[in-house]
């Protein structure tokens, strides 16, 4: 099986709410963070991979229809590359609401290890920072980072690949990329911040 797209968006840019129209609309998986954590092999894989030694794309992503968030979203140059007919899907939203967002979540969870304290994890997150910033802890860094990586992907993938998207845009850009009818039913809106900060237990005592 080989992808049909290619998320290059970062977290925090309705990625989750992007793996559920996905899997709707492809009929198959998306691979997204949270699939590390049922896969936990996958953890040193993705590390080796952002550090320049990456597995046989096809058949590590071979059940899988598409990719979105990280860590896929740090090695889209190599995914792109692998996947030459898949569309590059670039999520993205303003980057003051993009930091708010994943300084409260993301960032945050991170900080007072509610990801996970496994060494592997911990190496594969410092891979993924190697990637974006290692200075993600600062709103100006990492909002520079941000900007960057979405210039980079708009600059180096042709214009008729690209399918750019925000969490406002719903179905049709996600159906443009994977060439089906737009379905009737709402579009998927999840993991918000209030979301996510409940379920890593950020807001207990």
């Amino acid at each position: 099986m080989a992808l049909k797209v290619v998320g290059a968006g970062l977290g925090r840019t309705g990625t989750n709410s992007q793996k559920l129209a996905l899997e709707q609309l492809t009929g198959g998986r998306c691979y997204h963070m949270v699939e590390v954590f049922g896969r936990p092999g996958d953890a040193e894989v993705w590390t080796a991979a952002l550090r320049g030694d990456p597995p046989d794309w096809h058949e590590f992503l071979a059940d899988f229809d598409a990719v979105v968030d990280w860590p896929a979203c740090g090695a889209w140059r190599e995914l792109s590359a692998a996947f030459p007919d898949a569309p590059v899907l670039l999520s993205t939203r303003d980057p003051d609401s993009w930091w708010r967002s994943a300084s409260k979540t993301i960032f945050e969870a991170i900080d007072r290890g509610r990801v996970s304290p496994d060494p592997i994890w911990q190496a594969m997150v410092d891979a993924m920072f190697e990637r974006f910033t290692t200075e993600w802890r600062d709103e100006a860094a990492a909002k520079k980072a941000f900007v960057a990586h979405n210039e980079a992907v708009r600059a180096e993938i042709p214009a008729d690949r690209l399918i750019e998207w925000q969490p406002d845009d719903g179905w049709e850009p996600l159906c443009r990329a994977v060439g089906v009818p737009v379905p009737t039913e709402p579009f998927p809106h999840v993991n918000t911040t209030d979301d996510f900060r409940a379920f890593a237990g950020l807001d207990d005592a």
